[in-house]
């Protein structure tokens, strides 16, 4: 579709979100508290498109003390890194989805988001880069592994290569050093595909390499499609990596987009893309804490127990058992990254959690569009967010970049993906 096209669909997208009013108000919408406002209907929501620009000469914006490099450009679609033991990167890059449209606001909607991301092909593949001498510069950049399907979340257990494609959990065998997949993956699990609305499969080891943890997002905003379609969605499984056997973790999580593990205490965390046309200040997307039989809520309620009142029929008894998240990181965010720092970033970045926000669609004034540093004290959250990486949308209205995956290197650095440029980021420490 052309250009002219998509902004003509953007135009007439918000002319027809009269009820959802002009700029959103500043709400206190981060912590474990957030300022929920009545929920407000529109035929549709007012979109911002995220007017693409090339980089040139720009960077983003990190904290003083700190300077960023682009390591790896002219990708195809980065999403997710892992940092493997002798230093090397390995990049998921992908699109994927395959859900039919079920509203004229489902078509512009999933035309923007296709717009905001890249017009690159998809690389359905896994990229490595090394950086042989240490000196910061990656000299390398080599396919790995090729023909997956739509490849996101990555985890290492000694040997064994786990990448959560959107329809399988498969596994490479790795040795370190290695520059190249030896053979075709092996096939762990299947993993819910069928429609796939939401298609990204997050992906996590526990901290003993016993199980792995994947993150499996609804095939609706709200199940408007019908419960049918949502069984085993909006869930996180635990799967034995050595059988494929799996079991529903925790439920209610309407787009567990990343997940990891918390050093030192073993716990499994997430954060989650909530709900959509209900305004823009609702839903907050969340950082929470994943634990084992809880229920969050999608599609009934909302923040605990705050009924979504568009949800036909409705369950009383769910709702009364729905918890509330931990973190709150404000509405449409798009969080789609998660790491914990280990102490290598220093200073105030030494405990916490770093996010990464891909940006809002659906919102005016746009929010994300930048990485976030939340601390944490006593292994909780603790304190507002911290921009870490910002300026991927500029003031003057264009979007440079779009963070994805986010990845702690233990030996001092901050991997980033950027799926609007195709570029792999590095944050240090001056």
């Amino acid at each position: 579709m052309k250009r002219t096209n998509i902004l003509a669909l953007a135009v007439a997208a918000g002319l027809l979100a009269g009820c959802s009013g002009g700029d959103a108000p500043e709400l206190d919408q981060y912590g474990p508290n957030p300022e929920l406002p009545e929920p407000s209907r529109g035929f549709l929501p007012n979109m911002t498109i995220a007017e693409p620009a090339e980089w040139g000469d720009r960077r983003p914006t990190v904290p003083e003390g700190y300077t960023i490099t682009a390591i790896a450009t002219d990708l195809l679609i980065p999403r997710q890194t892992l940092v493997l033991p002798n230093g090397d990167i390995l990049v998921a890059e992908g699109r994927g989805g395959n859900a039919p449209k079920l509203k004229p606001k489902d078509v512009i909607a999933g035309i923007i988001k296709a717009q905001g991301n890249t017009k690159v092909q998809s690389g359905n593949r896994l990229t490595l880069l090394r950086d042989a001498d240490g000196d910061g510069t990656y000299e390398l950049k080599t396919v790995f592994a090729e023909n997956l399907n739509a490849p996101y979340g990555l985890a290492l257990v000694g040997n064994a290569l786990y990448v959560a494609n959107q329809d399988a959990l498969v596994r490479f065998d790795y040795s370190v050093g290695q520059t190249q997949a030896a053979g075709a993956p092996v096939k762990v699990t299947d993993l819910p595909s069928e429609i796939n609305h939401h298609w990204t499969k997050a992906l996590a080891a526990s901290a003993d390499g016993s199980r792995l943890y994947v993150g499996i997002g609804s095939n609706s905003n709200a199940s408007e499609r019908g419960m049918t379609v949502e069984a085993n969605r909006a869930v996180v499984w635990e799967i034995d990596p050595a059988t494929g056997m799996h079991r529903t973790y925790a439920t209610g999580l309407r787009n567990p987009t990343a997940l990891a593990i918390q050093p030192g205490t073993g716990q499994l965390w997430a954060v989650v893309n909530e709900r959509d046309e209900i305004g823009p200040n609702l839903v907050p997307d969340y950082l929470t804490s994943v634990r084992e039989g809880a229920f969050y809520g999608w599609p009934y309620s909302y923040w605990g127990q705050n009924v979504d009142e568009r949800v036909r029929p409705q369950d009383p008894e769910k709702v009364a058992s729905a918890i509330a998240p931990d973190y709150a990181l404000g509405s449409h965010v798009a969080a789609l990254g998660l790491d914990f720092s280990d102490g290598a970033m220093g200073g105030r970045f030494a405990e916490g959690a770093f996010i990464g926000e891909h940006g809002s669609w659906n919102r005016a004034p746009p929010v994300g569009y930048k990485v976030v540093f939340v601390p944490f004290r006593n292994g909780r959250p603790a304190g507002d967010p911290i921009d870490f990486v910002s300026g991927f949308r500029g003031e003057d209205g264009k979007t440079r970049g779009r963070p994805v995956g986010v990845t702690v290197d233990p030996r001092g650095a901050l991997i980033v993906a950027d799926d609007l440029s195709n570029t792999i980021w590095r944050v240090v420490p001056e």
